[in-house]
């Protein structure tokens, strides 16, 4: 009690009057706020989130983050579909007009008092003002096309004063700063629409043309409002907590889900500790925003899982995340790890006590044919390991502390809520659940409610119940992106015991957990710590027929492939060679080789089916083999190719990652023509500080050999030498931004018979007036020339490809409709131009921009020159078709050097297409806003 009324004491007060225009999406805002200054600073100026001007314009944070992640909704979005703040005017308590401004194009206001308020003090503002409700497409916020209302962060709320001022802007983070108020509203709305909230209601009276209804919430930072045509939600009244919900199964009847929600909401309570307010809101929209990821995304008619489990895991992550959210009052963008850590522990203790026999596939691992697969084995909680893993195997983790608007999409929605909770059950382990539970309901407790907490005092209640030393927890797996592998060396036996070494690879020094097994039991456990490199430990001998790091899973390990000695002599120890269709998860005892069919298409060879062999499973490995042999039909030979990479990563910013790799392929570029390729190279990637940028930079370094067998019948059409090999030194610097996309690379090549620079810079700008313009500059210069023929020789429109790089349907067609392939490389232009090689130098620029969506004007310029010959001036221009960037374009040539070639005949000839048929490449478009 003494701890609630200091909590009370010195509460601001908000007095809220709004009236929601169903026709202009607008709400009228009169608001009358009480600001109690709890610091220890006088107060010149008072600051205001306004989240809802975040849609205002193209320059937003919010519209900046959206182009971070390759989103154009709220850049191309119309007028009435975004949403801004009106400001009327603010008064002071003294009923005189107050000087405000807006915080550059933030989302937040600054009030300018007229005096300083001093520590203790309080202020009343009021505010009159009109927001325009956003679109919902944008971040679900707003009025929806199907008439719902979903109000969140809409009427302005104080921001927080920790000796500075936290100004947070709006970036679709759910994680809007703010501090606690006694708050009441008094809301007005259309008759046809039902109401829900998590706040405290009177109930709703009716009058002609509309609704009214008092809303209240006590030290709450935010009103939440779903407004809907038809009616949804329910209330269910349990033991220890009311919740209104709109969550629902079709396959699971309304009894047996209020069992469920009681079951969930009994577990809350005594993991937490009562909930202290009137009401919990658990909405579908919630859920949307936070979802569970995984299997559990797959269309419903798979339904992977029993109703009641996916009823009940669905409903649990989101009453956990809202009941943290409306009682734990930290800041979520700097400390959003503690609920990370507090959520995603919950979830895992939830499985382990309910369903500990859950798989992660669920129905789907006792189906023929998937039930082989490691994933299919895989337990439900293991997934928290496999997925927090794959950012760490790509070196794109972040350490848990890392700020909310810091993170990249995949860790700020998956990989760090994952790993959060998989170290709280790690520490569970360790230190034993009793200690971490208890240490969790002492720290809701104590800090529930309190707009003073911090995750430090989080840390001093772990420590507080721990009987071991922590300080690894929270210095290296909370601050730190350090990786934790150990590895068995060196297993002596005794008849009365095991002596053996454990190495730290990585030299985290957190501890590790040692199984003994006999016949897949577990028959001892032991925990190990402070191992610096490596250490010598002798444990007694009790039937152990396999030693095991970590073989539970509890830790997420960098690498399990070396966790495990067997004790039943050296040719035992020797994993198996398992070979397996499709790609899976790791399994630590096998040496794994997958295998799935493919088929490729060229012209001369037609579809090519076959067999693709590798070693690549859902988490990416140092190295990795591809082989894919094919059969061609049509020249009734094989044909395919390998590849063989070794992938080392570094740190997190910089240089990030080599790579040494040796490939091949053989194929025909004509008929019964075979072209081989070897290529042994070395890469270099670097990349900034901030991850979230999408800037790459890399150096390539390799030497293509090739091999060529003509038919004879062609002989005298080959020019060249039939094999020759290229030296390549290549630099690329991309800025891959849906905004400005800015792309540039030198390029050196060295042969026998040539050396030869080129240079290309790519550029993409999408103005405010939704107008796109694409510019592509290219140069490129012989050093050295010895050759008679054009075929390696820079071109306008259509490379001969000698290096074997572009990915030509029919590579060596001069007509029909492969020959109108383009693939926009050297000259890029669009037209066939007559004389279109130059064996001295290029210089060409492309241009378009749009007319209309994704209708575009094209146009192409260069200057050309061969040896012996004067430059020549060469154009063309048209309509291009953009209907994907890169991956499928269409362009109608209009006008070139051969004059009006839309007025000749045969026009259907000189349309060029760019097609992308490779899955990785496609794939690609919808990763990247992940990674």
């Amino acid at each position: 009690m003494l701890l609630l009324g200091f909590k009370m004491l010195g509460q601001h007060t908000n007095e809220i009057t709004a009236t929601l225009d169903d026709e202009t999406k607008e709400i009228e805002i009169r608001q009358k706020f009480t600001y109690v200054n709890t610091s220890e600073d006088g107060l010149s100026a008072l600051y205001f989130n306004d989240w809802n001007h975040a849609y205002s314009n193209k320059n937003t944070a919010l519209a900046k983050r959206f182009a971070e992640e390759f989103k154009r909704s709220l850049h191309l979005a119309k007028d009435r579909e975004r949403g801004y703040t009106n400001m009327v005017s603010i008064v002071g308590d003294d009923y005189s007009g107050l000087d405000w401004d807006r915080v550059g194009n933030r989302d937040i206001i600054r009030v300018q008092l007229n005096q300083v308020l001093e520590p203790g003090a309080s202020v009343q503002l009021f505010f009159t003002y009109t927001i325009k409700l956003p679109n919902a497409k944008f971040t679900t916020y707003g009025f929806g096309s199907n008439g719902r209302y979903y109000l969140k962060d809409w009427y302005l709320t104080p921001a927080v004063y920790d000796q500075d001022w936290k100004l947070y802007d709006n970036m679709d983070l759910d994680d809007n700063f703010t501090d606690p108020a006694n708050t009441s509203i008094n809301f007005t709305y259309p008759e046809n629409l039902f109401l829900s909230t998590n706040f405290s209601d009177s109930g709703s009276t009716s009058f002609p043309g509309g609704q009214h209804i008092h809303l209240q919430g006590n030290n709450r930072k935010n009103c939440q409002i779903v407004l809907d045509r038809i009616r949804k939600f329910t209330k269910h009244v349990t033991r220890s907590l009311t919740v209104t919900t709109d969550l629902e199964s079709n396959r699971y009847d309304k009894a047996s889900q209020g069992i469920s929600i009681s079951k969930v909401a009994q577990f809350l309570n005594e993991n937490l500790g009562q909930y202290p307010h009137p009401n919990l809101l658990v909405s579908e929209l919630a859920y949307n925003k936070n979802p569970l990821y995984g299997i559990n995304q797959l269309p419903s008619f798979i339904r992977p899982y029993e109703e009641q489990f996916q009823f009940e895991m669905k409903f649990l992550k989101t009453a956990i995340h809202e009941y943290l959210k409306e009682t734990i009052y930290l800041d979520p963008r700097s400390e959003r790890w503690v609920l990370d850590v507090l959520g995603n522990y919950l979830m895992i203790k939830y499985v382990e006590k309910h369903y500990p026999n859950q798989k992660l596939a669920g129905k789907l691992s006792r189906i023929w044919g998937f039930r082989g697969f490691r994933l299919a084995k895989m337990d439900f909680n293991e997934q928290y390991a496999l997925l927090s893993m794959l950012s760490a195997r790509k070196n794109i983790d972040q350490a848990l502390d890392t700020p909310n608007d810091s993170l990249i999409k995949f860790n700020q929605k998956i990989a760090n809520g994952y790993k959060a909770g998989l170290g709280m059950s790690y520490l569970s382990e360790y230190l034993g659940g009793q200690k971490v539970d208890s240490s969790i309901l002492a720290f809701y407790k104590t800090h529930s409610l309190n707009p003073s907490a911090k995750a430090l005092d989080f840390q001093k209640t772990v420590e507080q119940y721990a009987d071991k030393d922590i300080d690894w927890f929270f210095k290296e797996y909370i601050s730190t992106r350090k990786k934790i592998d150990f590895k068995i060396k060196k297993v002596e036996k005794s008849d009365d015991s095991l002596t053996f070494v454990i190495k730290n690879k990585r030299g985290t020094k957190v501890p590790i957990s040692l199984f003994g097994l006999q016949k897949d039991s577990v028959v001892s456990q032991y925990w190990f710590h402070g191992i610096d490199t490596s250490r010598t430990y002798t444990i007694p001998r009790n039937g152990e027929d396999r030693l095991v790091l970590n073989y539970d899973k509890k830790i997420p390990e960098f690498n399990q492939r070396d966790n495990w000695k067997t004790l039943n002599g050296f040719f035992a120890s020797n994993k198996k060679l398992k070979f397996q269709f499709f790609k899976d998860t790791e399994d630590p005892y096998y040496h794994q080789v997958f295998y799935v069919p493919i088929a490729n298409f060229n012209v001369y060879d037609g579809i090519t089916p076959g067999l693709r062999i590798y070693n690549k499973t859902f988490l990416e490995r140092p190295f990795q083999y591809d082989i894919a042999p094919t059969y061609s039909f049509l020249e009734r030979t094989v044909v395919g190719k390998a590849s063989f990479r070794y992938r080392k990563y570094h740190g997190k910013s910089g240089l990030f990652v080599s790579n040494y790799a040796f490939s091949g392929s053989t194929s025909h570029f004509q008929e019964n023509s075979r072209y081989t390729t070897l290529t042994p190279a070395v890469s270099f990637g670097w990349r900034p500080d901030n991850l979230i940028s999408n800037r790459r930079q890399s150096l390539l370094l390799r030497y293509r050999s090739v091999f060529r067998k003509i038919d004879e019948s062609l002989v005298d059409e080959l020019d060249t030498e039939p094999d020759y090999g290229v030296l390549n030194l290549r630099f690329l610097d991309v800025d891959n931004n849906i905004l400005n996309y800015t792309s540039w690379f030198l390029d050196a090549q060295h042969s026998s018979d040539f050396t030869k620079l080129a240079f290309e810079l790519e550029y993409r700008k999408l103005f405010e007036s939704n107008r796109q313009l694409n510019f592509r500059l290219y140069a490129g210069k012989f050093l050295r020339n010895n050759t008679d023929s054009d075929f390696f020789s820079f071109a306008l429109d259509r490379p001969t490809d000698y290096m074997f790089d572009l990915n030509y349907l029919g590579r060596s067609e001069d007509s029909g409709i492969y020959s109108q392939q383009i693939i926009i490389a050297e000259g890029g232009f669009k037209s066939k131009l007559e004389n279109p090689f130059a064996n001295d130098w290029i210089v060409t620029t492309n241009a378009s921009t749009n007319i209309w969506r994704w209708i575009e004007a094209y146009g192409d310029l260069g200057y050309i020159r061969s040896k012996g010959e004067n430059a020549r001036f060469v154009y063309d221009s048209g309509i291009r078709l953009n209907l994907v960037t890169d991956y499928f374009e269409l362009y109608f040539p209009v006008y070139s050097n051969r004059g009006w070639e839309i007025a000749e005949r045969n026009y259907n000839e000189r349309i060029r297409f760019v097609v992308t048929i490779s899955p990785k490449t496609l794939i690609g478009l919808f990763t990247r806003k992940w990674f």
